[in-house]
C-alpha cells in the first residue's frame, strides 16, 4: 500500500460487470481532475488467443480439463504483483494491452497487432495520480504472490452466479460471436479456477457490490434477457466501514428505498447502483487524493 502512489483494484469474474464500476470511476476521475494510469487485467494473460488454444489442448492431453484464464498457469501473477509494488514505491511501471476484437485492433493499428494479440510492453507515463486496475485478479493472494497487499482500495463486483452466467452468455454470444454451447463449455472449464482463484479474493476486498435479480434466473442458459437494473437489488458490503468513514444515515437519506440488512451492509435498488457508487466512492477517492497531495507537497 502506498499513500504517495495509491492503487485502486476492481476485481470480478468474466461477465460480472466490472466495466460498470470502471465507468463510474471514469466519471469521478474526470470530475475530480484525476489522471489515472489504467491497467486492464486481460493484458496479464500469459498467452495470446492462438497460443491459449494450444495450451488448452496440451493440458487436455495430460488430463487437465480445467486449464483456464482464471488460473495461475494462464496468467502472469508475478508481473501484476511487480507492477503494483513498483508503482506503489515509485509511481512507475510497465503495461501492455490485449486486443479483444477488430475494432480495438484498429485503435492500436500503429503497433501492427491483430485481434487476440498483445501490444508491446511499454512504460507508464510518469505523471499519473494513481493506478487503476480492472480485471480478474487484482486481489489475488497465493503462497507465491500476494497482489492484494499492495492495493489501497479493493472493490469486488460479485453478481449472484446465475446472473453472472446470463451476463457472460449474452455478452459472448452477441458481442463476441460465440455459440451458447461454447460459452457454457468455457464456464464449466473455469469452475475449478473460479473456486480457487476468483472467489477467495472477495475475503480481502474493502467493498463488494453484488447485484441480485428479483426475477427468475433459475436456468441461465435459456434466459432471453439480462435482468434489468429495475429487476434487481444491489447488496453493498463494507469490510471495515470505519476505515472509510462510511456515512450510512447519509446514504439512506440520499438513496430512495435503500435499507440496512446488516451493520456493514446496505441494500439499494438496482437502478440506483451508479448513484450509490458515486456517493460512496467519491468521498473515499477525495481523501486518498488529499492524503497524496499532502505527502507530495
Amino acid at each position: 500500500m502506498s499513500r504517495k502512489h495509491p492503487i485502486i483494484a476492481v476485481t470480478g469474474s468474466s461477465g460480472a460487470g466490472t466495466s460498470t464500476v470502471k465507468e463510474a470511476f471514469e466519471h469521478m476521475f474526470r470530475r475530480e481532475g484525476i489522471n489515472p494510469a489504467v491497467i486492464e487485467g486481460d493484458s496479464f494473460h500469459r498467452f495470446n488467443r492462438v497460443d491459449m488454444k494450444k495450451a488448452m489442448a496440451e493440458a487436455e492431453k495430460t488430463g487437465n480439463s480445467h486449464f483456464s484464464h482464471f488460473g495461475a498457469d494462464a496468467n502472469l501473477f508475478g508481473e501484476i504483483e511487480q507492477l503494483f509494488r513498483q508503482y506503489g514505491e515509485t509511481g512507475r511501471g510497465r503495461r501492455r494491452f490485449y486486443i479483444h476484437n477488430d475494432e480495438e485492433a484498429q485503435r492500436f493499428s500503429h503497433y501492427g497487432v491483430k485481434s487476440g494479440e498483445f501490444t508491446p510492453w511499454e512504460d507508464l507515463e510518469g505523471n499519473s495520480d494513481l493506478l487503476f486496475y480492472e480485471g480478474l485478479h487484482g486481489c489475488v493472494a497465493t503462497p507465491e504472490h500476494n497482489i492484494a497487499q499492495h492495493a489501497d482500495l479493493k472493490i469486488g463486483v460479485v453478481p449472484v452466479i446465475n446472473l453472472e452466467w446470463i451476463q457472460k452468455i449474452h455478452r459472448d454470444t452477441k458481442a463476441r460471436g460465440y455459440s451458447e454451447e461454447a460459452v457454457m463449455d468455457t464456464i464449466l472449464r473455469r469452475m475449478h479456477d473460479y473456486v480457487h482463484y476468483i472467489i477467495p479474493q472477495f475475503k480481502s476486498t474493502d467493498i463488494n457490490f453484488q447485484r441480485v435479480p428479483i426475477v427468475d434466473t433459475s436456468d441461465p442458459i435459456i434466459a432471453r434477457d439480462i435482468p434489468t437494473p429495475d429487476e434487481s437489488l444491489v447488496v453493498i458490503r463494507f469490510r471495515k466501514p470505519d476505515r472509510f468513514r462510511v456515512d450510512f444515515p447519509f446514504l439512506l437519506q440520499m438513496i430512495k428505498d435503500s435499507w440496512m440488512s446488516r451493520r456493514n451492509t446496505i441494500v439499494v435498488p438496482g437502478g440506483k447502483m451508479g448513484l450509490a457508487m458515486e456517493l460512496i466512492l467519491t468521498p473515499i477517492l477525495r481523501r486518498i487524493m488529499e492524503d497524496r497531495r499532502s505527502l507530495m507537497g
